[in-house]
């Protein structure tokens, strides 16, 4: 017994072992940011302007949207490419020249804190005149060493009206970042591990309890008295009461 339960624990600290390390290899450099992006469509280089660094002010008469056309619940795979499409309406009385789209991750209780700067893809000659609408692709990945769970895309979409620039939020929301075969995941083996750790601890439990419990419910081995004893022993007890006076009359009555 003792055995089994030094065996059940030392699984459960090599599991938590396991866990750290696995993670501490996982996590990247603060300071590295990926950029990878995907498609050939307009992938911005080194030699094409950096758009994070300013912040405009959105056009009026411009809307947009944002639609994940084959990942509608926006789960997010570490390291594999995903597509959104963005429309854009144009409802004022000049072109709009689409410049490039960009994106961030952030983290979704603090906007300030930067997790990561996807790729921004630019878009050549893509305009959209007066009174119509247009949509562009944009596919994106997140870092294949970001760790699994929720974080805000924040999508901008940045555009020319009469060569002034201007910029657009299509998307501000939440995604779930999940890893390559997420049921195989480091996460999911520890749960399995521990899970079953403590479910052979209360099994050695429950089977110890019944043991005690059999035990003290074993009946005591039955002692025959013999008669004569017993009556010997209860004359003894009866000796100078009334019982035994009565019956000394009744039996000199019948000789």
């Amino acid at each position: 017994m003792k055995f089994r339960v030094f065996f059940v624990l030392a699984l459960l600290i090599f599991s938590s072992l396991f866990l750290q390390v696995a993670r501490s290899e996982s996590e990247p450099d603060p300071d590295v940011v990926e950029t990878d992006g995907g498609g050939d469509l307009g992938i911005v280089g080194e030699d094409v302007q950096d758009f994070g660094g300013g912040s405009f002010s959105p056009a009026p008469g411009v809307e947009t949207i944002c639609v994940f056309p084959k990942n509608p619940s926006k789960l997010v795979v570490a390291g594999e490419e995903g597509e959104l499409l963005v429309g854009i309406k144009n409802e004022g009385e000049s072109s709009i020249n689409v410049i490039a789209i960009q994106a961030t991750v952030h983290l979704p209780f603090d906007h300030q804190y930067l997790v990561q700067n996807l790729s921004a893809q630019a878009f050549n000659n893509a305009s959209v005149p007066p009174a119509a609408q247009a949509t562009f692709p944009y596919i994106f990945a997140v870092s294949k060493f970001l760790q699994t769970g929720a974080f805000d895309l924040v999508g901008t979409i940045v555009y020319e009206i009469d060569q002034n620039p201007y910029q657009s939020t299509f998307y501000n929301g939440t995604i779930e970042v999940t890893e390559t075969g997420g049921l195989l995941s480091v996460e999911s083996v520890f749960l399995f591990c521990l899970g079953t750790a403590l479910l052979g601890l209360l099994g050695f439990w429950i089977r110890g309890q019944i043991k005690n419990f059999s035990k003290k419910t074993k009946r005591a081995p039955k002692v025959e008295v013999g008669t004569g004893t017993t009556n010997a022993s209860m004359d003894e007890w009866l000796e100078g009461t009334a019982y035994t006076q009565s019956q000394s009359s009744k039996s000199k009555k019948k000789k």
